[in-house]
C-alpha cells in the first residue's frame, strides 16, 4: 500500500503521456450529444464515479446519476437507455453486476463507456467504448493509485466532451510529490488516532467523494467505524453524534466547496470537535490539525487531497498492529450480482 501510495504522480505521468485516447472518447460523446449519464460502480470506484457526476452536472450541466446494479441484475429492470451515456468504473473490471449492468445498458440503447484498469477485462469488452487509467498492478487489496487515475482519466474524457482546456493537469504530477512530502504528519496523526473506535469524515462539492473514500480506505484497513457526510448532511442531524471524543476529518479546500464548509466547521467547533483538516492552508490552521496542500483548480483537488487519508490509513493500520495490504476477510475484487 505504501508503495502504491507513493507511485501515484508516475501513474499520473503515464496517463497523461497517453491522454489523446482520452481526448477521442470525449469528442466522440460529445457528437453523440447524450441527454442524460448515468455511472455504475461499487466501492473506491463509486466514490470516483460520484465526483465525475459532478463534473458533468456542473460542467456540461447535463443531469447524471448514479445507477443500483440490482435493479437490473436482481429484479430485471430494462430501463429505456436511448441517448444516455452509460460510464461504467471499476479497477478490475471484473465484477459480475457492473458487466451485466453494460451489456443490458448497450442492448437498451445507451452509449456504454468503461473505465478500467484492466484493458482486457470483461467490462471493458461489454462496454462500445474504454480507457484503460495505467496505473499499473495493484497489489494491495485498498486501492490508491487506481482511485486517482481514475478521477484524472474521468476528468480528461469529461473536459474533452466539454470541450475545455485542460492545461492546468500538467501539473499534478509534481504537486502529488509534493504532498507526499506530508507522510511524517500523517504519521503522527495516526498515533494521535489509534485507539479511535469511531469517526466521521465531511465535505462537500467536488471534495464530498473524497469525504467517502477516506472513510473507506480507514474501515477496511483499521476496522474502525468511519462515516461520511457531506457537510450539509452532516447539520441536518448527525451533527448530535460529535463530541470531543469523535474525531472529525474535513476536506475544506479552496474554491466554493471549500468556503461551503465554513459553517459546517463553526458548528463543530462549537460542539469541542478534535476535527483533522486537509485543504487550504488559511483553513487548515484553524483546526485541530491538519495537512495543507498545494492550490489547484477545485475540480482537480480531489486527486491530491485524497493522499493524506491514504497516508493515514496506512499509518494507522500500522499503529493499530494490523496489515494494510491484506485486510482481514477482504478480496481485491468483489463478485456480486
Amino acid at each position: 500500500m505504501a508503495a502504491e501510495i507513493a507511485e501515484q504522480p508516475s501513474a499520473w505521468r503515464n496517463l497523461l503521456a497517453a491522454r489523446a485516447a482520452c481526448v477521442e472518447i470525449g469528442e466522440l460523446i460529445a457528437s453523440r450529444a447524450p441527454r442524460f449519464v448515468q455511472f455504475v460502480a461499487r466501492g473506491t470506484s463509486d466514490h470516483a464515479a460520484l465526483y465525475a457526476k459532478y463534473l458533468v452536472e456542473i460542467g456540461l450541466q447535463i443531469p447524471a446519476g448514479m445507477v443500483s446494479p440490482s435493479a437490473v441484475t436482481v429484479y430485471g429492470a430494462r430501463p429505456d437507455l436511448r441517448d444516455v451515456l452509460l460510464i461504467a468504473v471499476s479497477q478490475s473490471g471484473g465484477s459480475p453486476d457492473l458487466v451485466k449492468s453494460v451489456e443490458v445498458g448497450r442492448a437498451q440503447g445507451a452509449l456504454t463507456l468503461a473505465i478500467t484498469n484492466n484493458e482486457s477485462s470483461a467490462l471493458s469488452d461489454a462496454a462500445e467504448l474504454h480507457v484503460d487509467v495505467m496505473a499499473g498492478a495493484e497489489q494491495s487489496v485498498a486501492a490508491t493509485k487506481s482511485y486517482t487515475s481514475e478521477l484524472l482519466a474521468l476528468y480528461l474524457v469529461i473536459a474533452a466532451w466539454q470541450g475545455v482546456d485542460t492545461s492546468a493537469v500538467d501539473a499534478l504530477p509534481d504537486l502529488g510529490d509534493e504532498v507526499l512530502g506530508s507522510d511524517g504528519a500523517l504519521a503522527a496523526a495516526a498515533q494521535k488516532y489509534r485507539y479511535a473506535q469511531r469517526l466521521l469524515t465531511t465535505g462537500r462539492g467536488y471534495s464530498y467523494p473524497t469525504a467517502r473514500e477516506a472513510a473507506l480506505k480507514l474501515m477496511e484497513t483499521s476496522y474502525l467505524t468511519a462515516q461520511a457526510f457531506s457537510g450539509a448532511d452532516l447539520l441536518h442531524g448527525p451533527l448530535a453524534t460529535v463530541d470531543p471524543q469523535v474525531p472529525v476529518l474535513a476536506v475544506v479546500p479552496g474554491g466554493r466547496g471549500g468556503d461551503a464548509m465554513a459553517p459546517v466547521i463553526a458548528r463543530l467547533v462549537e460542539r469541542g470537535a478534535d476535527i483533522f483538516g486537509v485543504g487550504a492552508a488559511s483553513a487548515v490552521a484553524e483546526l485541530t490539525g491538519g495537512v495543507a496542500i498545494p492550490d489547484a483548480p477545485e475540480e482537480l483537488s480531489p486527486l491530491l487531497e485524497i493522499i493524506p487519508f491514504q497516508l493515514m490509513a496506512l499509518h494507522l493500520s500500522l499503529a493499530r498492529g494490523e496489515n494494510p495490504d491484506s485486510p482481514r476477510g477482504l478480496r481485491k475484487v468483489t463478485e456480486t450480482l
